[in-house]
């Protein structure tokens, strides 16, 4: 099974944006699923749809044996670098093409949304060990604050259905998980804050790693950047962008 072409065409023309401009996780969410995943130095961990790295360099510091599934080759490629003790693998998230049961937990970051869920998640339960765990992980913008909220107005956020992407920051994954995932005890679920640290032109790299907007032509790409540049003026030449983060884990059965 593929994945969607906004997924394939956007990730794949916004590799160097998604990695400049996309957020890493805060400390406390990615502890909360080491512990919770049960991974340590002897864990052999899938992370999967891992994009450029963001989460995986973090599994890193447990010595786990990490295998990156990505299906994305300039994702793929950017893996290469930013974690070079990974294993870095082509798959998705219906095909990963790794073995039965050679996994102890699987982690998907900011991409859940992407996949088809049930036959994602058997797929899941066929990679993991018996009583392997799934973490998932999302970054939220917090658009409570009104630069935010300006500017999620500004990429069109609430029109995003338009471009095909199946994404909602309403989505509660454990209930997926429940309706979706029989092979997986009911979910838990932690809650956080994150801060990304934030120039001008990060800003702009972190918009226009968005997969829809990373598809939009060179003159459409270039106003948009000059938008963002003016949301960003007033807030100096460094400021935070901030984020709710949520983390789940589930047991598989």
């Amino acid at each position: 099974m593929g994945i969607s072409d906004v997924a394939a065409s956007g990730f794949g023309a916004g590799a160097d944006d998604y990695e400049r401009g996309r957020p890493s996780y805060p400390d406390d969410a990615v502890a909360w699923l080491v512990s919770r995943l049960g991974i340590d130095a002897s864990s052999t961990v899938v992370d999967l749809a891992a994009g450029t790295g963001k989460l995986t360099r973090l599994l890193a510091r447990t010595g786990a044996q990490l295998v990156a599934v990505e299906p994305v080759s300039a994702m793929r490629e950017k893996l290469v670098d930013t974690c070079p003790s990974a294993a870095v693998v082509e798959g998705t998230a219906e095909a990963m093409g790794v073995p039965d049961r050679s996994a102890d937990a699987v982690t998907v970051a900011q991409a859940f949304h992407w996949f088809d869920a049930e036959p994602a998640l058997a797929e899941i339960a066929r990679v993991l060990r018996p009583g392997g765990s799934l973490g998932i992980v999302f970054n939220e913008r917090d658009v409570r604050v009104p630069w935010v909220a300006e500017l999620s107005k500004l990429i069109r956020w609430d029109e995003r259905e338009r471009w095909r992407v199946p994404y909602t920051v309403e989505v509660d994954w454990a209930e997926v998980l429940a309706a979706r995932g029989p092979q997986f005890e009911p979910a838990d679920r932690y809650d956080t804050t994150y801060r990304q640290p934030m120039e001008v032109e990060t800003l702009v790299a972190r918009v226009l790693s968005t997969s829809y907007v990373a598809v939009l032509p060179a003159d459409d790409r270039a106003r948009l950047a000059d938008r963002v540049r003016a949301v960003a003026e007033p807030l100096g030449p460094s400021f935070e962008l901030p984020y709710v983060t949520v983390a789940y884990a589930a047991r598989r059965r």
